[in-house]
């Protein structure tokens, strides 16, 4: 995988395409998967305590890093696009004395380490580890960048259920004389690592870059760079006893979210 690091460079242009689309689609409170899905377990797992210093990485247009401010962090919160940190500055008004926005690319080691070695009580990424070519490089710099026993919680679409290829089916079926709702999902591949182009949000101007891994890359990564698995959460919706006219995600996770800590 290592000629996916050449990807980097179209991986930027393209996000700072569709920084405005996304930003104006997430707004200021994000969208229902981040609410309930990706923000719950995170908050759960990352154990913010006032006073912490938090790195986000990346942030997008801000919306984790200023809830983070509002539990008491001081976030430095970076992103490879230029134009993602100049929307999120412009909606961070109220809370820049807490909140340190910075363009920095995640594959590149020495920005990393320009943030401050040995200087965070907790690093996080939501949603973003499967648009980075090349993670080994943020898990070494993250293991200097963490203090003692510091964490990382990311999450990313879950590879199981979410690899390249995959077909969601929602159909209406005769259960004891009752018609009811399923929702199912048909893969045909997991372990092969693959780059490909994913729609995140209809209508975005172009498409991004997606790089699927298995889960065993992912914590093989993670393990060899000095890290242990203390968190993991697989959520999904919530059916609320209603039946769905589409597909949604009930009883199968679309992320997945970890917790790493340094050892």
């Amino acid at each position: 995988m290592s000629d996916w690091k050449e990807l980097t460079g179209e991986s930027q242009v393209r996000w700072n395409e569709i920084a405005g689309f996304w930003d104006d689609y997430m707004g200021e409170h994000s969208n229902r998967f981040h609410r309930e899905i990706i923000r719950p377990g995170t908050e759960h797992l990352l154990e913010v305590a006032e006073g912490h210093e938090v790195l986000d990485i990346g942030c997008g247009n801000g919306n984790f890093a200023r809830r983070l401010a509002e539990l008491g962090a001081h976030v430095t919160a970076v992103d490879y696009s230029s134009e993602m940190i100049r929307r999120a500055k412009a909606r961070s008004a109220g809370v820049m004395e807490r909140i340190d926005y910075r363009v920095v690319d995640a594959t590149d080691h020495d920005a990393l380490l320009s943030l401050g070695e040995e200087r965070f009580d907790r690093a996080v990424s939501n949603m973003a580890l499967m648009d980075i070519s090349d993670i080994t490089v943020l898990a070494q710099a993250l293991h200097k960048l963490l203090r003692k026993h510091g964490t990382f919680v990311f999450s990313i679409m879950h590879p199981c259920f979410q690899p390249p290829g995959l077909r969601k089916i929602h159909d209406k079926v005769d259960k004891d004389g009752h018609i009811v709702s399923e929702h199912r999902i048909q893969i045909y591949k997991y372990l092969e690592p693959e780059p490909m182009e994913s729609i995140g949000i209809q209508g975005q101007p172009v498409p991004h870059l997606v790089f699927h891994r298995p889960l065993s890359y992912y914590m093989n990564v993670f393990f060899a760079s000095g890290f242990v698995l203390t968190g993991l959460e697989e959520p999904s919706f919530h059916k609320d006893g209603l039946e769905q006219d589409k597909f949604d995600w009930f009883e199968i996770p679309p992320a997945v979210i970890f917790r790493f800590q340094k050892v």
